[in-house]
Formats: structure tokens, sequence, C-alpha cells
């Protein structure tokens, strides 16, 4: 892919490389979803009907907060370990 890259000037090639980094964090985004979907289903869902139960709402939410609560959690211990220099 570098021979290719070699026929685009440093503008081209910085605007794709932005394109391919916004496209990864798309990726990434569409992967934790995924795995949080996943998780929480089968941690919550016992059955499929039409319609799900005032427990089993209960239950996906918490099970997404948490999701969401551990994820933020794991992202600022990140930064704080590359801030001082740990990583």
């Amino acid at each position: 892919m570098s021979e290719g890259l070699g026929n685009f000037n440093e503008q081209d090639q910085r605007e794709l490389a932005q394109f391919l980094e916004g496209e990864n964090a798309k990726a990434r985004v569409q992967q934790t979803v995924h795995t949080l979907t996943d998780g929480c289903w089968d941690k919550c869902i016992s059955k499929v009907n039409n319609k799900l139960d005032r427990s089993e709402e209960a239950c996906l939410a918490n099970c997404v907060e948490r999701f969401l609560d551990t994820s933020m959690f794991i992202v600022k211990r990140l930064e704080s370990l590359r801030g001082a220099g740990g990583m």
C-alpha cells in the first residue's frame, strides 16, 4: 500500500491518513456496541418474546450503564498512566 501512496502529494496523504483514522474509530465504536449488545443480551434476556418485561429492561439499562462506567474508568486510567509516563 505504501507504494501506491507515493503517487499522492503530502496533503492528499495526510487527508487519506485522517480518513483512515476516522474509519478505524468508527469500526472500534461498532465493535464496542457489538460487544455491549452481546454481553448484555446474554446476561439479561432469558427468553425471546415480542416485548421486554420490566426486569429485562432494568437489567439491560443497568448492564449498559455499568459497561459505559467501566469503559470511562479504563479510558481515564490509561490517560492518567500516559500522562504520568507510565505507558
